[in-house]
């Protein structure tokens, strides 16, 4: 199901399983695992057969090119204010909104293309997903599709997702994990006031800090030669354009606000669907259930559909990785029936709770350590 669900070439994809396959089951002996749902996989993969007949797995190349456009529009009108308003406070604001704006639009455009869903060759996914990542952002796409596959693959289970890997040396996340650690004496950090530290440490950090340094690190550890060579031309660019009108001081506050921003915009959006949601270790469950358990869902309109980059979908999202995100609001209904079929709760909350219980939550977790750090 893994595989099925990241592939779209499934001719390349049963290639690579053949050789894994050690033998033909004893007919009297079990295809699925005991902590497997025999039947919701069976109604999942009748749901993806009609989900491919109805041709929600195309995409549509319109949307993702209008798309990419406002992303280069808003990129160089960054640039012209400063050019023609000056360095002046306002025009710099201005320009630090509109350039963030752009930055993480197409932090939601490399996501799509790592999924490759835009196109229907992958070579021109993982083209355009250099340009984009590389060029436009300035990290290792290939960086991003190592970490980000893990994270589909076994989302929320710990020293298996990587996007919780800061359980426990920064917060404790999870009601087990974080007994756990209180029953262990484990202190990093004062986790029980850790939903209040998280909103200085994790949302404007995580770009300017860990991202900056791990993309880099990765790319040269791994030989990722033409992502860095992609990469620079980022920082060329961005230093050649910017700094014709910053000086260094005010051109290297001007780089790291602009991280800062985009990345307390990403960290929030990415976070709301999986923090407040079960964190533990791997129960070895079936595809549909694995994610199901891990995502929840934001509700739809214009405004979040954008500004979420349509991971207000998340549940369709993690079920269907390579479905172009415009189709999302047409596969929910479906989905929405397979959860109520097997008395699987399918979450789905406003925006602004979102956030709000990704603080409920870190709050839950530190006060359930503490209580277990001091008691026996």
């Amino acid at each position: 199901d893994a595989f099925l669900s990241f592939h779209v070439d499934k001719v390349l994809v049963s290639k690579y399983l053949k050789p894994l396959q050690i033998g033909e089951l004893a007919p009297d002996q079990p295809s699925v695992e005991p902590s497997k749902n025999k039947m919701l996989l069976k109604d999942f993969r009748e749901l993806r057969a009609a989900v491919e007949k109805m041709g929600l797995l195309e995409p549509n190349q319109l949307f993702f090119f209008l798309h990419l456009t406002h992303i280069l529009l808003l990129d160089a009108a960054a640039w012209l204010i400063l050019f023609y308003f000056g360095t002046s406070l306002m025009p710099v604001l201005v320009s630090l909104v509109v350039l963030t704006i752009s930055q993480v639009q197409a932090s939601w455009l490399q996501h799509d293309l790592g999924h490759l869903s835009v196109f229907r060759q992958t070579k021109w996914n993982h083209l355009l997903h250099k340009f984009v990542m590389c060029h436009l952002i300035g990290a290792s796409a290939r960086w991003w599709t190592l970490l980000h596959s893990q994270h589909h693959a076994k989302p929320n289970c710990f020293q298996k997702d990587p996007d919780i890997d800061m359980h426990p040396f920064l917060f404790t996340l999870g009601k087990k994990l974080s007994v756990e650690l209180g029953i262990k004496k484990t202190k990093y950090m004062p986790y029980n006031h850790q939903h209040k530290y998280f909103f200085i440490t994790l949302p404007p950090l995580l770009f300017p800090t860990y991202f900056q340094c791990h993309t880099f690190y990765i790319a040269y550890t791994k030989r990722y030669w033409a992502d860095l060579a992609w990469m620079l031309t980022f920082y060329i660019r961005f230093f050649f354009m910017y700094g014709s009108l910053l000086e260094i001081k005010s051109l290297l506050a001007y780089f790291f606000t602009i991280r800062m921003l985009a990345s307390s915009w990403f960290v929030w959006v990415s976070q709301m669907n999986h923090i407040p949601m079960d964190i533990y270790y791997d129960k070895n469950l079936d595809w549909v259930s694995t994610q199901l358990q891990a995502t929840c869902n934001v509700e739809q309109s214009l405004f979040n559909d954008w500004f979420t980059g349509h991971l207000n979908f998340q549940i369709e999202h993690h079920l269907f990785p390579t479905m172009p995100r415009h189709n999302y609001w047409k596969v929910a209904p479906l989905v929405k029936s397979l959860c109520a079929k097997h008395g699987i709760e399918y979450q789905c909350k406003p925006l602004l709770t979102a956030f709000a219980d990704i603080v409920h939550s870190l709050k839950n977790s530190g006060e359930l350590w503490l209580d277990a750090y001091l008691h026996k």
